[in-house]
């Protein structure tokens, strides 16, 4: 299994929406690395809900139901989507501040890479960040 970290804008499409939605694509990425990421995701893997600009923070658990297909709103052809559904709110959200103060998550790809709207997370960050959150082992 691998671990993501996928950032919303929540007044764009918030954790609370996914749980109501039940499902949802995860589209609109122009960006190659991000993309890259989208496909290499593969169905069972789990990633973190980040609310960015507003909020700064991880308050879902997620996993990818929908291995990477194309997007049809992209004209090119060139990128794709996945679908995502809900698995569990945290019981402590997880601010950036707090993951930035946090030496062990130092090379966590949101640190090093603030713009990418989809990233990897290690299997080691993964923990890291779940106990953050409260969630237990």
């Amino acid at each position: 299994m691998n671990y993501w970290l996928l950032k919303s804008e929540p007044f764009k499409y918030a954790w609370s929406k996914l749980v109501a939605d039940g499902r949802t694509h995860w589209d609109g990425v122009r960006n190659y690395q991000a993309a890259n990421n989208l496909k290499a995701m593969k169905l069972g893997d789990r990633a973190f809900f980040y609310h960015s600009n507003e909020g700064l923070e991880i308050v879902g658990v997620a996993e990818i139901v929908r291995e990477a297909y194309p997007d049809p709103s992209d004209e090119s052809g060139r990128f794709v989507m996945v679908d995502i559904g809900p698995l569990f709110p945290v019981p402590k959200s997880v601010t950036l501040q707090a993951i930035k103060a946090e030496p062990r998550l130092a090379d966590l790809a949101l640190v090093r890479q603030s713009r990418l709207s989809v990233v990897p997370v290690s299997a080691d960050e993964w923990g890291v960040l779940l106990g953050m959150a409260g969630v237990g082992g």
